[in-house]
This record gives structure tokens, C-alpha cells and sequence, in this order.
């Protein structure tokens, strides 16, 4: 679904990705690990355009989006490619209310009585308190119902490409829990997911693929299950063990 060969992006005078090579594959929850300062979240603005590629490529069903040597396509035209975006800010819209901030994110409906009704109700399903507060200002939510907000807005439409920063940053431990069990669900629809996440508990529990940065490079692939089950190469990637955050 989505790659990315020997990337390198520099914003200013910092060059903060150094040849990243990664890949996602269809229909599969990718997790992408390291610690702080790894350039995740470059990479996942990489990809969104929003900052640009100074080199190699990123492709998209084999479709080079981005990189030197091609029309890289904007940020908006990107989305148009079925592609959402989950930044780890939420982004949401706070004077506006659950209501207004899902239409907005739903490309092609003009009204509210143009969203599908069946989808917003799986959302609801997942996500009960949108239905809660659907006419209250989207800024009122507390800081996990901000998140689930965030969340259903790149889920109001079927996308082909997630992309999720930090979904549990700062949440509670239900919240946690409600937000991985929606995210299961959401990967049960075979949608292709790449997610930032530092709760290792989290990647444990979501993740088919593991992918581990460190100073701006991929410098471990492979299956989360054996990332998991191996406590040294936690170690010596991450600093940390998956055991110790049961």
C-alpha cells in the first residue's frame, strides 16, 4: 500500500530524516516505534506532504507521491487519494460542535443528513460519547473524548491509508482501552493503518508489522509478534521492554 525508499527531509537548516525505507502492507496495522527525536512523526508528515521530501520516494499503490523527480501531489490531493491523517495535536476544530467537526471531514457530504447513516452509527458504536455530545462544542470534550473525536473524523468515510500519531498520549487507562478495542475494529475492515505509538501495551495489542527509528532511519522490520517476544531487542532498540509495561 504505502512506501517509502531511501527518504530524506530536511526543514530549515535540520535534516531530521536520513534515507528512511519502510513499508506498509495492505489491509495491515504497521506500528512505527523509537524513541523521542526518531523522526516518527517527520515521517508521518512526510508522507502527508506537509513537509517536503528532499529525497528518494514515497509511493502510494505504487504511485510516487512524493520525492524528487516527480509532481509531488499537495496535501489536499493526497487526502483526495482516500488517505486520513491523525496528528498527534488532534487537530480538531474547538468552536465547533462533534457534529460539525465529523461533516467536515466528510468529503462528500454537504449536510449533516448527507453523512451515511449506517457508518455513523458504527461510529457511535465504538465511539458513545460523540453520540453524547453531538451538538456540544467540540472543545468541551475531555482530552480522550477530543481523541475518539480526532479518531471518528479520519474513520467518518471508508479511507484506504490511516495514519495516526500517538492515538493514547495522555489518556487514561479506559480510554486506552475503549480506543484499542475501536482501532481492532477498525483493522477488521481490512483498512491499512501506519501508527506512531509509544505505549508499548498498545503496539503489542494492535500490531501485525513493527517498524523502529532511530535518528531518522528504519533500523528494525519485521513482525511486532517477534519485536514482542524478543525482550533483548527491545532492549537494544527501544530502551525498554514490553514486559516491564504489562
Amino acid at each position: 500500500m504505502l512506501s517509502l525508499r531511501g527518504v530524506h527531509t530536511h526543514i530549515g537548516a535540520y535534516h531530521i530524516l536520513h534515507g528512511v525505507d519502510l513499508e506498509v502492507p495492505a489491509g495491515q496495522l504497521t506500528m512505527l516505534l523509537g524513541r523521542n527525536g526518531a523522526g516518527k512523526t517527520t515521517t508521518l508528515r512526510t508522507i502527508m506532504g506537509l513537509w517536503k521530501a528532499s529525497q528518494g520516494q514515497v509511493l502510494l499503490s505504487n504511485q510516487q507521491i512524493a520525492g524528487p523527480g516527480c509532481t509531488a501531489l499537495g496535501t489536499p490531493e493526497i487526502a483526495q487519494q482516500d488517505v486520513a491523517y491523525v496528528p498527534e495535536s488532534m487537530g480538531i476544530f474547538s468552536d465547533l460542535s462533534v457534529a460539525e467537526n465529523l461533516l467536515l471531514a466528510a468529503r462528500r457530504a454537504r449536510s449533516l443528513k448527507d453523512l451515511d447513516t449506517q457508518r455513523l452509527e458504527w461510529l457511535f458504536g465504538l465511539f458513545p460519547a460523540l453520540k453524547k455530545f453531538w451538538l456540544y462544542p467540540a472543545g468541551k470534550l475531555s482530552g480522550g473524548q477530543k481523541q475518539m473525536l480526532a479518531i471518528a473524523r479520519a474513520m467518518i468515510e471508508p479511507r484506504r491509508l490511516l495514519l495516526i500519531d500517538e492515538p493514547s498520549k495522555g489518556l487514561a487507562p479506559a480510554m486506552v482501552r475503549n480506543m484499542v478495542e475501536a482501532l481492532k475494529e477498525l483493522k477488521s475492515t481490512q483498512t491499512t493503518i501506519l501508527l506512531v505509538e509509544q505505549n508499548f501495551v498498545v503496539a503489542k495489542a494492535l500490531g501485525d508489522r513493527a517498524a523502529v527509528m532511530d535518528d531518522g532511519r528504519v533500523v528494525h522490520a519485521g513482525a511486532m509478534a517477534d519485536l514482542a517476544a524478543d525482550e533483548g531487542l527491545q532492549q537494544r532498540l527501544l530502551g525498554l521492554s514490553l514486559g516491564a509495561h504489562q
